[in-house]
């Protein structure tokens, strides 16, 4: 199983290196991690929506809208839990603002269609207990590197409330490798950086770099 941090692929170099990820791990699935932006792929791919994304087409998936060429392979993990490989795995989409958190989703216009609300949070909790959990935000403890306190209440809340075995998330382009009570948390590097292989039976996730063009060429 492919996992997949940030791609930010909405330009030519970044969709590439995403394309080079797919072809070095030749997954039979995927799981995204957010701020995807671009929804052509080459194999059945399980995604929550992150803070950069072309948000008419999340809100098309949303709701089931959607019919184009130029969406392909591309599921939504937007407050519920799928089967997959033996594995249950739910996803939160979206990132935190504390402004926007008590709204309800339809008043939320424009670019703050990239927040979560207190109703997604509320409506993945009642899923009941997953194996995998993805998030874009992080929980507090997390070991990265900002210019901010790195921490989301809602996350910590989803975490104990659904008793995850692993959390994998993106949002701050770094590998980092912490734990929240029992729960094993990730945060994924960048796809243009790295790919990550996730052995259903174990839950063990393994890191690899993506290759870039010239080394895919030597392949």
């Amino acid at each position: 199983m492919l996992v997949l941090g940030d791609a930010h692929a909405n330009t030519p170099d970044r969709r590439a290196a995403l394309m080079r990820a797919y072809r070095a791990a030749d997954p039979d699935v995927a799981l995204q991690l957010g701020d995807l932006f671009y929804y052509d792929l080459p194999v059945e791919t399980y995604f929550i929506a992150g803070n950069n994304e072309d948000f008419d087409v999340i809100d098309a998936l949303r709701h089931g809208r959607v019919r184009s060429r130029n969406t392909r392979n591309v599921r939504l993990l937007d407050s519920r839990a799928v089967e997959l490989e033996g594995l249950r795995i739910g996803g939160l989409s979206g990132n935190f603002a504390p402004t926007q958190y008590e709204k309800p989703r339809s008043a939320l216009r424009g670019d703050r269609r990239r927040h979560f609300v207190r109703a997604d949070v509320e409506a993945l909790k009642r899923v009941g207990s997953v194996d995998v959990l993805l998030t874009h935000e992080a929980p507090h403890g997390t070991d990265v590197d900002e210019e901010y306190a790195v921490g989301c209440r809602p996350v910590d809340e989803l975490i104990s409330a659904l008793s995850p075995d692993l959390c994998l998330t993106g949002h701050h382009h770094q590998h980092t490798e912490t734990t929240f009570g029992d729960t094993r948390v990730i945060t994924a590097a960048p796809a243009w950086d790295s790919y990550y292989e996730l052995d259903p039976d174990t839950l063990a996730v393994t890191r690899h770099e993506t290759p870039g063009p010239d080394e895919e060429a030597e392949v």
